[in-house]
């Protein structure tokens, strides 16, 4: 902890970034998480991401390990009678990883903090949003059982974080999301998948049917639908903007909030990458100076851009957003972004960059090496051949082995590292 203006502790955030794959988690340690979270193939709250199976958690903790990168688990399903045997064995396996096991498990449902408890009683603890911790009595209550950690309820205002701070003990730390979508309910505790296709979004499997556009069909007129509008603004009720705190990390910090949390285990790499690295220059420009993080503003709110999203706002940190366009999005549920994701570099070959193609581009085009430190390389595509050795114009298969040659601005020879990210720059839907 540092003092600001000589009074006040500051507590020094650390930055917890999705891990919805391995991939993702290397990419995540790569470019500057403190802490990722991820899940196995049971028992999380994103049942259709690619998550880990034993053997690839083992395997990602000691990667993460190895780097001074803590790893999370997440097992927040709000579990029902036939759950709970099987949540015993998980809990045990999770226990018995070698060679270390995960530094915390995220868990919402009560009895699931004592089937951990019966099985793992040195756990170490983070209680989900998913249990919609709003006040201080609740942090307490949960402390009192065990919890070193509570995610707070994305509904709380940095006002009653604060509050919450004060009141609780010292050494108990609070969680909040910073970044990433939104639910139109209550802490996500959503019936709107479960009612409409029959997977239940509190037990991992949402269809985020806040996303659909809806009409309005009167009982005795079947078929004949009316478009549901708010004014003359579309259909799209439910549709929430994406949270987006960058430009708001000062207040985070002075509210006393112990580790920021990015939303997406679904979301590709350079999401993971590009988040990761701005909100780790965010937080330690902020902690050097508020100066410097001022400086920087432009270039962390042009990296945001960077990667898919939907029209940002800053959710309830100031208060409830007002009716309208502030908290939701009337027309459309179409993602955005500046950049489009090419794929993350293998080993190099005889100076070529190698990597598995994500997205089409060609030989010519201008493309980005983003480096961990902040930097992006600028470089051309001078050729590239594809997986037997042939010299080709471009790459339209995704998910093939590409070896490919780069020149930067002087025409000279240029190669990524291992693990860096490729994107290329421009507007897309």
């Amino acid at each position: 902890m540092q003092t600001d203006s000589g009074t006040k502790k500051i507590r020094r955030p650390e930055l917890l970034v999705p891990a919805g794959s391995p991939e993702g988690l290397r990419c995540a340690v790569r470019y500057g998480a403190d802490a990722v979270y991820l899940g196995g193939e049971a028992y999380g709250l994103r049942a259709m991401a690619k998550n880990f199976t034993e053997e690839e958690m083992a395997e990602g903790i000691r990667y993460a390990h190895e780097r001074g990168v803590k790893v999370y688990v997440t097992a927040n399903i709000l579990a029902h009678n036939a759950d709970l045997e099987g949540a015993r064995g998980y809990f045990a396996q999770l226990r018995d990883l070698r060679p270390e096991a995960p530094d915390a498990l995220i868990i919402a449902d009560p009895g699931m903090v004592r089937v951990c408890r019966q099985v793992w009683p040195e756990a170490v603890i983070h209680i989900s949003t998913q249990a919609n911790n709003t006040n201080y009595e609740t942090f307490r209550f949960w402390q009192e059982l065990g919890a070193k950690r509570v995610v707070g309820a994305r509904e709380l205002t940095l006002r009653e974080i604060a509050e919450i701070r004060e009141k609780i003990p010292e050494e108990m730390e609070i969680e909040c999301f910073v970044h990433g979508s939104m639910c139109v309910s209550y802490s996500g505790r959503c019936l709107l998948s479960g009612v409409l296709t029959g997977r239940d979004a509190n037990r991992g499997a949402c269809t985020h049917p806040c996303r659909w556009s809806y009409a309005l069909m009167e009982e005795t007129r079947p078929g004949e639908y009316f478009p549901v509008e708010e004014n003359e603004r579309g259909t799209f009720v439910f549709n929430s903007r994406d949270l987006c705190m960058v430009d708001h990390v000062p207040e985070l910090v002075q509210a006393g909030i112990d580790s920021f949390k990015i939303e997406g285990r679904m979301k590709n790499a350079l999401y993971v990458a590009t988040m990761a690295r701005t909100y780790r220059k965010a937080i330690d420009c902020f902690l050097e100076s508020r100066e410097c993080y001022e400086a920087h503003l432009p270039w962390l709110k042009e990296q945001i851009a960077m990667c898919t999203f939907r029209p940002y706002g800053t959710g309830f940190y100031f208060g409830r957003p007002a009716p309208g366009e502030e908290g939701q999005i009337y027309d459309g549920t179409t993602y955005k972004s500046e950049a489009v994701f090419l794929g993350i570099a293998r080993a190099p070959e005889g100076g070529e960059t190698v990597f598995d193609q994500k997205n089409k581009f060609s030989v010519g085009d201008p493309i980005e090496v983003m480096k961990p430190d902040g930097r992006d390389l600028q470089a051309v595509v001078t050729g590239m051949r594809n997986a037997q050795g042939e010299e080709v114009p471009a790459c339209p298969h995704a998910g093939e082995r590409i070896r490919m040659r780069l020149s930067d601005a002087e025409g000279r020879a240029l190669c990524a590292e291992e693990g860096d990210v490729l994107r290329m720059r421009g507007s897309r839907e």
